[in-house]
């Protein structure tokens, strides 16, 4: 496969994660009467990555994420000369489903995208109140434990075909539990492309969600090359 496909797959993969996840947020999750709810927005964000994953994952292994594929070159799964390549079409593919959310959001009137935008934060961002120190550990642990599921079911060795489905479900599983701390990034692009149309606090604030999913997802890399290693020994 062209790295010029691959690079593709990624861009709609995480279009499709931000506008369905994020989407599920700003336009479902508290609308009047039906609004889907944390439950809800949590089911989003793990469709978006169950679906892509059986549609791209034989494209581009569906990343969708810079910090999923700074995680698979820790573990020893993914070329370094695409890491960055993979980065910019996550990053790109995360604005423009932002794009597309923020001119759907903005049909309905009295919309302010100053309010949240599903944006990522902590301390008086964070949706429960929680403090930075309380973000930055739950990003790490969450992001570290999402690498961890998505190096153990893509192994070799893992029952074939399930992958998918673990993975999706591992990320619904992340956002019922962390919404409430951060509002759930463990994607620095999916933080990006929101932020960017947010404008203010999100941008501010959205360093930490670049460098904490990024420091668990390479020690997960580190802790499953250790379990490989100890299999092969």
């Amino acid at each position: 496969m062209t790295l010029s496909k691959k690079l593709g797959a990624e861009f709609i993969g995480t279009f499709w994660l931000v506008l369905g996840g994020c989407g599920s947020a700003v336009l479902a999750a508290a609308f009047p009467d039906v609004g889907i709810g944390l439950l809800g927005v949590s089911l989003a964000f793990g469709l978006t990555v169950l679906t892509m994953a059986f549609a791209f994952g034989h494209i581009s292994g569906c990343h969708l994420n810079p910090a999923v594929s700074i995680g698979l070159w820790s573990g020893g799964r993914f070329s370094l000369s695409e890491v960055a390549p993979y980065i910019a079409a996550q990053v790109t593919g995360g604005i423009a489903g932002a794009a597309v959310l923020y001119i759907i959001a903005t049909g309905q009137a009295g919309f302010d995208v100053t309010a949240g935008f599903a944006s990522n934060g902590y301390a008086e961002h964070s949706p429960g109140g929680y403090s930075l120190i309380a973000a930055l550990v739950t990003e790490i642990v969450m992001t570290f434990m999402f690498l961890i599921i998505i190096l153990g079911a893509t192994d070799k060795r893992a029952p074939q075909g399930f992958a998918p489905i673990a993975i999706g479900l591992a990320l619904t599983l992340i956002h019922l539990i962390s919404i409430p701390i951060t509002n759930t990034s463990v994607n620095p692009a999916r933080s990006t492309g929101v932020a960017l149309f947010q404008g203010g606090w999100a941008v501010d604030q959205l360093w930490l969600f670049w460098l904490a999913p990024i420091v668990g997802a390479i020690l997960a890399g580190l802790v499953y090359r250790w379990f490989e290693a100890d299999e092969n020994g």
